[in-house]
């Protein structure tokens, strides 16, 4: 990363509340065509989510902390703030200077957007300006929140926007938390109803969605130059697993998320 930041665009993409489960079942049955030609090997990695909710875990993510190998560690990371101590800086680790990965690609030159999803980025009260209060630049609105149906389509068309607004010398850090694998999700399954609610197959369904649109958001990433590219969770969730329901709690379908970083080559698409 080292070598990375200043030479790259940057694009950070968190599927919000995807469990590592559905996003390896949906890859190995071919069902996520779009992004798992990305994937190494065509395959998620395990990690352990830093947080168990989303404002918990975004508050690690932009400190440096990316979900963590689910293998016995230390693991070097991508990116951290320069700290004494520190056992997980390595000789490629970006380190910077700042409080958070976001100042301190801002202090590299880069223009740092926030394309927000779930509320904690709705910018509608004190806590939900937290988040999005990193970046220089930041965007919420109804149709990018998890009530719509359309919401990744909605958010890929703002992205799109600000890629094609910037200079062309001029390098980005986009951010997309992405709303629609949050619950509500039962209207990305055809046929299921309010009524019935939200379950493990709407959830997979909201991933399809997700993956018929994102090819869009990678190719205006990567229209300008070669983008590093990360795609993961932030946190899980249960579906009734063990009796839980839900995340902000323990349970493993919560804290075990999937992780894929990999580069997008100029005018690459999905």
């Amino acid at each position: 990363m080292a070598r990375i930041v200043g030479s790259h665009d940057l694009l950070l993409v968190t599927l919000d509340t995807l469990r590592y489960d559905v996003a390896v079942e949906l890859a190995a049955e071919g069902r996520l065509p779009n992004l798992a030609r990305h994937l190494p090997d065509g395959r998620w990695e395990e990690r352990h989510a830093p947080g168990s909710f989303t404002y918990a875990s975004h508050q690690a993510i932009f400190a440096g902390f990316l979900p963590t190998p689910a293998t016995p560690g230390p693991h070097p990371r991508l990116f951290a703030a320069r700290f004494a101590g520190s056992e997980t800086t390595a000789d490629g680790t970006f380190v910077y200077d700042t409080p958070d990965l976001v100042s301190g690609l801002a202090e590299e030159g880069y223009r740092t957007v926030c394309i927000g999803g779930v509320g904690f980025f709705n910018q509608r009260g004190p806590l939900g300006t937290v988040l999005p209060g990193l970046f220089q630049e930041a965007h919420w609105e109804p149709e990018f929140g998890v009530t719509s149906p359309h919401s990744f389509e909605n958010q890929v068309t703002r992205a799109e926007q600000v890629v094609a607004e910037l200079p062309q010398d001029q390098r980005l850090f986009l951010f997309v938390n992405v709303s629609a694998l949050h619950q509500p999700n039962w209207f990305h399954l055809p046929g299921a109803t309010r009524e019935a609610g939200d379950t493990r197959a709407t959830h997979a369904a909201a991933l399809e969605y997700v993956d018929r649109h994102i090819g869009r958001l990678f190719a205006a990433a990567s229209s300008r130059r070669p983008c590093f590219t990360i795609v993961c969770s932030d946190h899980g969730t249960a579906y009734g697993d063990d009796g839980y329901t839900g995340h902000r709690l323990g349970h493993p379908t919560v804290w075990t998320v999937p992780y894929a970083h990999f580069t997008l080559n100029h005018g690459e698409s999905a």
